[in-house]
């Protein structure tokens, strides 16, 4: 059986490749075929996917220590390897039937997904609803076979799973940061979405979803929000171990613009690189700290209580923070030569700040809500 070690290892041998196609990725604004056979090959996409359907059937989060490596070399792949896997845990969750239908021909299945419900309508149709909308921010569309979106249900919001056939794509995505994730719309018009490709949201919300009757492991018993936020953490994590190693690099090997003396002479220089490493291996030592706290209550069948849900929304956006912190710290003292399209520095300090810009990640809200229910008071359920 394919362990945890090996994955990383394979994910590590994976990244020097990313680091060469990083600008191809970004100019095409997608993953190239290359790197997602790449993922494929390597069985990352089915890390955490129930062996019944081809999986590796190993906890949820190897996923985001998986991320975390791979971002070290491009951090649009690491995103959108973060959300296709992601998505395989997600579609576990849903009934038999579904998971039957979305990997009958492929055990690599992708999908991409939108969780804003704002521009969405769901209505009760015979054996299932009528959907229509406009969702935005879909990573990994282009290549993936299926979509989850979130919509607004006749009395409650549902996750709702849809294929290509089913939905459009719009092509919005000309953005600053995270280029390479194709992150476009999805326009659905009055598509019919059977009753068994619909979940709920409080069942996901509370580890209690139909998938728990399928497979009944650690895995499934896991309340969505405590989690799957670090499909969007990690990534960031890779980065700024990626902006860590480039700028070491450059300091071993660098020279002074002005008088030549080497970089790795320069007390400043050590100062910087000490902070942000100490900064990037406490985030990752907090995402890890959390996922082994999440996984092992899931183990033992126990959620975890509201205090200990706003401390893992809390670490999701500053696990966020202090990543972006260490790698502003480094672009900052990395010279004019850190602007070319050519350097790294300029990749990860950009992918980074547009990845911090996700609403799951927003410090603002979520540090918030963890000071609230510190004080005694009641949390807003939609971020816990």
């Amino acid at each position: 059986m394919t362990t945890r070690e090996q994955l990383l290892q394979r994910a590590a041998s994976l990244v020097p490749a990313l680091r060469e196609r990083a600008a191809e990725t970004e100019g095409r604004r997608q993953a190239p075929p290359e790197t997602i056979e790449d993922l494929k090959a390597a069985q990352l996409i089915t890390a955490a996917q129930p062996q019944r359907y081809g999986g590796m059937g190993l906890d949820f989060d190897v996923v985001f220590d998986i991320a975390a490596e791979l971002g070290r070399g491009c951090g649009s792949t690491a995103w959108c390897y973060g959300i296709w896997a992601s998505h395989n845990w997600l579609v576990a969750l849903f009934p038999e039937k579904a998971q039957n239908e979305y990997w009958a021909e492929d055990p690599n299945t992708l999908s991409s997904t939108s969780f804003n419900p704002a521009r969405s309508k769901a209505t009760a149709a015979p054996g299932g609803f009528r959907l229509s909308g406009h969702w935005d921010f879909s990573s990994g569309c282009d290549p993936a076979q299926w979509v989850l979106l979130i919509a607004n249900g006749p009395e409650v919001p549902m996750m709702m799973l849809l294929p290509r056939r089913d939905y459009a794509i719009e092509d919005t995505w000309f953005v600053s940061g995270l280029k390479g994730t194709g992150s476009k719309d999805i326009l659905v018009d009055d598509a019919f979405v059977p009753e068994h490709r619909t979940v709920p949201m409080p069942l996901l919300r509370e580890g209690n979803a139909p998938g728990r009757q399928v497979h009944d492991t650690a895995n499934q018993r896991i309340p969505q929000q405590c989690i799957i936020p670090y499909t969007l953490a990690s990534p960031i994590v890779g980065m700024a171990r990626g902006a860590v190693e480039t700028f070491e690099e450059r300091i071993r090997h660098g020279a002074s613009a002005r008088e030549g003396d080497p970089l790795s002479q320069v007390p400043s220089y050590h100062l910087r690189l000490a902070e942000s490493s100490a900064e990037v291996d406490a985030a990752h030592l907090i995402m890890q700290r959390d996922c082994r706290e999440i996984m092992e209550r899931a183990h033992r069948d126990e959620l975890p209580t509201i205090d200990d849900r706003a401390r893992y929304r809390r670490d999701h956006a500053y696990v966020t923070r202090l990543c972006v912190r260490a790698i502003d710290r480094l672009f900052e003292a990395s010279g004019g030569h850190s602007l070319y399209d050519s350097s790294p520095m300029q990749r990860f300090h950009r992918d980074a700040h547009a990845a911090s810009h996700h609403v799951g990640l927003s410090w603002d809200a979520l540090a918030e809500q963890y000071g609230r229910v510190r004080a005694g008071l009641d949390p807003d359920p939609r971020l816990v």
